[in-house]
């Protein structure tokens, strides 16, 4: 008797994030445990396939989503030109070689960092107000959409911020980058990231493009976990 084949289907969210798991892993485990010096090499492939993961798993890729995209990324990379180069923001800081490619001095992947926290805080942020919104349409039956906005700014800026908070001391010791003078983070870079950060997600909210993707959460979480692990054992 022939039995069919059984063939387990795997969704795009499912995909994107076992393979961001994957990479995550194996570079945190080099990190920790081996050469490090060639793991931290791969840091732009790493970020280059988390951008491109975000992208094959947005629904209905717009031209508003493009020009979101390519607004944070140019804005992204401006201020840290403007940081670095001038100290007026972020404060006294420069990049070392590990990110690859600088141009005035800055990583050109760096825009797309910029974009993927930005994304993924927007995405995290509008996800879990959606829900709430629709439990108090459907109770008070008036949508809060002004609240939404604020909320969306605020709150992903919040996020954006305590997520380079984590970052920060493991960038530092991995010559991401380094501060000046005696090596301390100033509290003048948490404003600007605020700030910036908000300017950017008040771009995310008003561009109209579909917000759903879960894989936005997922990438979030994987990356607070990773450089949490390596902020705690990280020598």
């Amino acid at each position: 008797m022939n039995h069919p084949l059984l063939l387990t289907s795997f969704s795009k969210y499912q995909i994107a994030t076992g393979t961001a798991i994957f990479f995550h892993a194996i570079g945190l485990t080099g990190i920790l445990f081996f050469n490090n010096s060639f793991f931290l090499q791969s840091t732009p492939f790493n970020l280059l396939l988390s951008v491109a993961l975000l992208v094959w798993t947005q629904q209905d890729r717009n031209k508003w989503f493009l020009l979101f995209a390519l607004v944070v990324f140019t804005i992204g990379f401006a201020v840290e030109v403007i940081g670095v180069n001038t100290g007026l923001l972020f404060g006294n800081y420069s990049y070392g070689k590990v990110l690859g490619f600088q141009w005035k001095n800055v990583p050109v992947i760096i825009g797309l960092n910029w974009f993927i926290v930005i994304y993924c805080c927007g995405v995290s942020i509008h996800i879990f107000l959606a829900r709430i919104i629709k439990r108090l349409t459907f109770e008070t039956k008036t949508t809060p959409m002004a609240l939404k906005a604020i909320s969306i700014i605020a709150d992903g800026a919040t996020l954006a911020v305590l997520f380079d908070w984590l970052i920060e001391p493991v960038a530092v010791k991995l010559g991401y980058w380094h501060w000046k003078g005696d090596g301390s983070i100033p509290p003048y870079n948490y404003i600007c990231w605020a700030l910036t950060s908000a300017l950017l997600l008040t771009v995310f909210h008003f561009c109209p493009f579909n917000k759903e993707n879960k894989f936005a959460i997922h990438l979030l979480l994987i990356q607070a976990l990773f450089f949490l692990l390596l902020r705690t054992f990280l020598k």
